[in-house]
């Protein structure tokens, strides 16, 4: 509900469809599944009064197939699903991401595997959204932790999509998605004008003509002039199938590099580090909200804690990781999965300090939990 105060009473999910909108996404297409089916029943309810098209799809398969149809015509587009949904969408985003077409999946964790538990909330999938494509090729995936953050981070991953012309995930969890709690209006950022990379004309038109292997190909719609070949296949700059030819093989480095080039732009991380401080709470997603509340203990007890909360889970921020670590010896990193799976992801980034994993499934981490290994 609104308030005279400019202040909003909502979920993450609300808040996600609401990005979403305010960002330009002017299509989606989805299929129901909890946790993350109040922003199916958001942006269909919402789109068509917008002159956008929202389609309710057979399946999760077709639903990401439809996002892609509608964004190589040059559309900003979404779908959203849970862990089970995602399983059955990952053929269909590594198309997206060899052929370079913006999407936005919003995923909303629940516990697994399989179907799980529809309606128990989980980190579980932190290693099964960036692993999915073949190659293991970097794609953006933000990591919201409250109502607002769903709102900032969906802006966020329309904004990048459309600029590197790749899909990207939000990448929320069914506490943070469907927690009801305020939100400031007035504190919520403003959307800037998607900017996919177009073509200005001219001869020699190639669907994927980049000149150096960090750029990014400006876009033509398909079904127009010039005409634009897309294939899933490996395939030259022209878009035809080609395989083991320098350029092709190029073109595929090319996936990767583009990501990389922007690694210290697009990595996020709020860092609250006070002087004196020689350990760090590393959190993401759910987990840093009980995160906020130990280190707040701990400093009301006279203990200088540093806490860091990635909100660009990948590319890893290595940049921003690199300066919140600065004279840390000691890293509490809290997940709600039982493997650490962000953990075993920094890798290097986090060696030689003393690590305390804090891991738990079917429930929240607690603050005291947290407190605890700090010590």
């Amino acid at each position: 509900m609104n308030t005279p105060a400019g202040r909003l009473l909502t979920t993450g999910n609300a808040m996600s469809a609401k990005g979403a909108l305010d960002a330009g996404c002017r299509f989606f297409a989805g299929y129901p599944i909890t946790p993350a089916s109040q922003i199916f029943g958001a942006m269909t309810s919402s789109l068509p009064g917008m002159g956008g098209l929202a389609v309710s799809a057979p399946d999760e398969i077709s639903a990401l197939a439809l996002c892609i149809g509608a964004s190589l015509r040059g559309v900003p587009s979404m779908t959203a699903t849970s862990g089970p949904g995602w399983c059955l969408m990952i053929e269909t985003f590594g198309y997206a991401l060899m052929t370079e077409t913006p999407v936005v999946v919003a995923v909303v964790q629940r516990l697994g595997p399989s179907t799980g538990a529809a309606t128990q909330g989980a980190q579980g999938d932190i290693a099964l959204v960036s692993g999915c494509t073949s190659g293991a090729y970097t794609f953006p995936v933000f990591a919201p932790s409250t109502a607002a953050e769903c709102y900032e981070d969906t802006l966020r991953a329309f904004a990048w999509a459309e600029r590197l012309r790749t899909p990207v995930v939000v990448l929320s969890d069914k506490e943070v998605a469907s927690t009801s709690e305020v939100v400031e209006l007035g504190d919520l950022p403003t959307p800037l004008p998607l900017q996919r990379p177009a073509w200005t004309g001219g001869p020699g038109f190639q669907t994927y003509g980049w000149q150096r292997e960090s750029d990014v190909p400006p876009f033509v719609p398909v079904g127009g002039s010039p005409t634009v070949t897309v294939t899933g296949s490996a395939h030259n700059r022209a878009g035809l199938l080609k395989k083991n030819d320098p350029e092709t093989l190029a073109n595929l480095r090319h996936l990767q590099a583009k990501i990389d080039a922007v690694e210290a732009e697009i990595g996020y991380v709020d860092v609250d580090v006070p002087a004196g401080a020689r350990t760090l709470v590393l959190s993401y997603g759910v987990s840093a909200r009980s995160s906020r509340d130990a280190v707040a203990a701990a400093r009301a007890n006279g203990n200088p804690v540093g806490i860091a909360t990635v909100r660009t889970l990948f590319p890893i921020p290595r940049t921003a990781l690199a300066a919140a670590l600065q004279g840390i010896e000691v890293v509490v990193l809290p997940e709600e999965n039982h493997g650490g799976q962000y953990r075993q992801a920094l890798g290097d980034v986090l060696a030689g300090r003393q690590v305390r994993p804090v891991n738990k499934i079917g429930a929240a981490i607690t603050p005291g939990e947290i407190l605890h290994a700090i010590g």
